[in-house]
């Protein structure tokens, strides 16, 4: 046997015992173990049925991600599971922590199974662009039948031990000792004299399943998950198996998985499983660095941002202290988090218990003494500098020696907030995106004195709040929302250059973004940009005539966005469904004239390379400059903030994807016809000439 797998016998029960940390995952050692071990069970005269366990936290949690990319060692794991289907004693497969992926696969090879009650099963491949690439597709609607299998293996949730009883996935749920008890089923089995239940000789019980049951599955799952090529895939899978015997299905699911896994799409979100994970390794923080204790939080400012950010702890069990200068502000923003709650126990996600338990955890103030014991406070308030020097000053008296003081600016230079403080080796930028309840992504901006421990705490934090943190230097925009100003700059000279707001966004739409910039546009709120740009003018910055030269006349005109009804587009009342304005496509005609810009057609292509290829091209500065640790990074920050689509990596993978050569060139082509602001990175000019990609960094 190998070291990462042992061999016992008790009684006429073999049981065989995984035990490669952490999560017992499926590396080489282990298949070749595992082969060894069934088939020395199988002789075994003396063995009467088997055991299969793992050690430590977990079962077999998936596959070993450090072999992902390269060639697999025989015995690959079909070839594992063949062998296992073929053992002539009932198998026992004793589950806890996870079965994921080919945990479960390896589970669903087994003949029968026993749960610990925690325990959870999955097939979670469809994340990685992939299908289950081991029989998985084959034998789970055997066991389960076919609709419950396509929703564990389209949607790649996990499913809790109570759930996979009731499906008949399990058999038992442990009451005391998993071992133990599952070596009493094996015992059981044995001395009744079961045979092995082998998946591959089960047929699949389709009869309830009309002609068009697979058809209308895929039209609904193309629209759930747009764009996605793995899911269809998934489906595929599944109805071969109702056509297929279990051979000829499992020829079928490998020539899928062999196509997925060299697809574009399968390597960006494998990509990002990885980039997600990095970031939250911070260069230069030496891993033993202390980790403050954060058991209470203050917020300052009770709007929608404020109270989003108030439920994120109070979802993590953390108290919340909540500040605001009027107590109407203050009631506004303890309704809308009791409202949240109350939504979530209707829907069902949450008991009325844990929803009350949540909502107890907020308490609101309107004197900042109050603050004077709490572990860190965030204030969500206007994004003005004068203000957010009044709030950290007054921070600075108040909350006690160690309290981290954290800014929720988008824009606003950390570094200067943090001058009006004793203490600027306290404060960090902690950027929540809106809703922030909802979007995971967290860009903990590091100031120029911030010290290790408040930026560890701050990234441990994020974790421990749903969330994945981001690195990011200070800068005007930080990561994401620097790169957001070309985008926003190209999308206005679009529509002044002959492209209708629904064609730029049905482009974009269609390259995959969530929402194209038109709509998000009026999403946000006209006015927004429209403040910003007054106050740069009132700065003397200056400001191109075609900035914002639409928009503006937009909020002149009091179409503020989808909050007064009408922005770039129409929306009836109690919807946001947009609708085409004529009255619109006149301002960007008047616009467009009195500038002096003959408007024309405009590809779709050059309306996705004029939106995208400004996002790349400033992220290769923000690497020179060394806002952002690394190009994985970036594409968190946009795939999880600004809804870049998962199955294109990010747009440094995309980058990558199309060739940085192709990319290159079509800048300057933009530089020729528009000038500086097209000017190429200095970093992608390198890599070029390098011959080097991002993922080369």
């Amino acid at each position: 046997m190998s070291e990462t797998v042992k061999y016992e016998t008790q009684d006429g029960i073999a049981l065989i015992s995984v035990n490669n940390p952490p999560v017992n995952s499926l590396s080489h050692p282990v298949r070749s173990g595992l082969a060894e071990a069934f088939s020395a069970a199988d002789r075994d005269t003396e063995v009467e049925a088997i055991v299969l366990r793992c050690e430590g936290r977990t079962f077999i949690a998936g596959a070993d991600i450090t072999e992902f990319g390269k060639p697999m060692k025989a015995p690959s794991l079909p070839d594992v599971l063949s062998l296992m289907d073929s053992v002539g004693k009932p198998i026992v497969a004793a589950l806890h922590g996870t079965a994921l992926g080919g945990g479960l696969e390896t589970a669903l090879s087994c003949h029968y199974r026993i749960a610990a009650p925690a325990a959870r099963v999955g097939l979670p491949e469809v994340r990685l662009g992939l299908l289950p690439g081991a029989g998985g597709t084959q034998r789970l609607p055997r066991v389960i039948g076919v609709e419950k299998a396509l929703d564990m293996i389209v949607s790649g949730r996990q499913v809790k031990a109570a759930e996979a009883l009731e499906i008949g996935l399990v058999d038992r749920i442990a009451v005391t000792d998993l071992t133990e008890e599952a070596i009493a089923f094996a015992r059981e089995l044995a001395d009744s004299g079961a045979a092995p239940r082998r998946c591959s000789e089960q047929a699949v019980d389709s009869g309830a399943l009309d002609a068009g049951f697979f058809d209308r599955y895929r039209q609904a799952t193309a629209k759930r998950q747009r764009g996605f090529e793995a899911p269809q895939a998934c489906i595929d899978a599944v109805e071969s198996a109702t056509r297929l015997p279990f051979t000829e299905g499992l020829e079928a699911e490998r020539e899928l998985f062999v196509k997925l896994i060299s697809s574009p799409q399968s390597k960006a979100q494998r990509h990002l499983f990885f980039a997600d994970r990095e970031a939250s390794n911070v260069a230069g923080l030496p891993k033993e660095t202390p980790i403050r204790e954060i058991g209470s939080v203050g917020v300052i400012g009770a709007g929608t941002m404020g109270a989003g950010i108030a439920i994120n702890f109070l979802n993590a069990g953390i108290p919340v202290t909540l500040l605001e200068v009027q107590q109407e502000a203050l009631d506004r923003g303890l309704a809308t988090i009791r409202n949240y709650y109350q939504d979530r126990r209707k829907k069902g996600r949450l008991t009325a218990e844990q929803a009350d338990a949540c909502a107890a955890l907020v308490t609101g103030t309107l004197d900042y003494a109050d603050f004077a014991g709490v572990d860190l406070v965030i204030e969500a308030v206007f994004e003005s500098m004068e203000i957010k020097h009044q709030v950290f000053k007054r921070l600075d008296e108040v909350c006690r020696p160690g309290a981290i003081l954290a800014t929720n600016t988008s824009t606003l230079n950390v570094d200067e907030i943090a001058a009006v403080t004793g203490r600027p080796e306290d404060v960090v930028g902690l950027h929540f995106f809106s809703p922030a309840q909802v979007m995971r992504l967290l860009e903990v901006v590091r100031g120029a004195k911030t010290c290790d421990e408040v930026l560890a705490t701050s990234m441990k934090l994020a974790g421990r709040i749903g969330k994945v943190g981001v690195v990011a230097g200070v800068c005007d925009g930080f990561i994401g929302n620097r790169m957001l100003k070309g985008y926003g700059r190209e999308a206005g000279t679009l529509l002044l250059e002959g492209a209708s707001p629904v064609q730029i966004d049905k482009a974009v739409h269609q390259f995959g973004m969530a929402m194209g910039p038109i709509a998000m546009s009026d999403l946000a709120g006209l006015d927004v940009g429209y403040r910003i740009r007054q106050q740069r003018r009132e700065r003397g910055d200056n400001i191109p005539a075609s900035e914002g030269a639409v928009a503006d006349r937009l909020v002149e005109l009091g179409r503020l966005g989808q909050k007064s009804g009408k922005g770039y587009y129409r929306y009836d009342a109690g919807s946001r469904a947009p609708i085409p304005d004529p009255e619109v496509d006149d301002v960007i005609r008047e616009a467009a004239a009195e500038l002096g810009i003959e408007r024309s057609q405009i590809t779709d292509d050059e309306i996705v390379q004029r939106l995208i290829y400004p996002l790349v091209n400033e992220a290769a500065l923000i690497l020179e400059e060394g806002i952002a640790q690394r190009p994985g990074d970036i594409d968190v920050v946009w795939v999880n903030g600004y809804g870049f689509p998962v199955y294109r990596g990010g747009p440094m993978c995309y980058a990558d994807e199309i060739g940085l050569p192709a990319v290159l060139d079509k800048i300057r082509e933009f530089q020729s016809r528009y000038g500086d602001i097209w000017k190429p990175a200095p970093l992608l000019e390198r890599l070029v000439a390098e011959n080097k990609s991002f993922a080369d960094l």
